[in-house]
């Protein structure tokens, strides 16, 4: 019979995953944002002017409808500038990282071990600049993925090679 054991780990020791070096995602990656921003918007600015136009009920409102869309463009270039800021990833010895957010911070750790599968996505856009997402997939289903947009498309190749390597070796 094989003796059991269920030992304390000292938290202390643990490896601390915050003071871990970061790499940003690719400058160019806010151009992407800004292309895809600028999309939304004029979308969004066809369905205020199509509303404007076919319901008169909205017409003395013109002013605060198009105040309030300059406050809500402004606000969402603030938002992602900032978010974008913010990310960052690192490939450790025996894990991949990454950081995002501006309120609420969340970061993912995956171990090599539960690495399933790696996609690496270019984008329409994305590929205008040479950057790619690097897309890693893991045994616990759609909530166990990690998507990593914004890295330079050859960085990203790299990358993806190395965890195809840690994958083997965990095998």
């Amino acid at each position: 019979m094989i003796d059991f054991t269920n030992d304390t780990l000292d938290i202390g020791n643990l490896p601390e995953y915050e003071e871990a070096p970061l790499t940003s995602v690719s400058k160019k990656y806010w151009n992407v944002v800004v292309i895809n921003l600028i999309i939304l918007l004029l979308i969004l600015l066809a369905g205020l002017v199509a509303l404007l136009y076919f319901s008169a009920v909205f017409r003395p409102y013109i002013y605060v409808i198009a105040g309030g869309y300059l406050v809500f463009a402004v606000i969402l270039f603030l938002l992602y500038k900032t978010d974008i800021g913010r990310r960052g990833y690192a490939v450790r010895e025996k894990d991949i990282l990454y950081r995002s957010g501006i309120i609420a911070i969340s970061t993912t750790i995956i171990p090599f071990s539960r690495i399933q599968h790696i996609a690496l996505d270019e984008g329409l856009f994305s590929r205008m600049y040479n950057l790619g997402q690097l897309r890693i997939f893991t045994a616990g289903g759609s909530t166990g993925s990690l998507h990593i947009p914004g890295i330079e498309i050859n960085q990203a190749r790299q990358i993806k090679e190395i965890l195809m390597k840690q994958i083997n070796l965990a095998e």
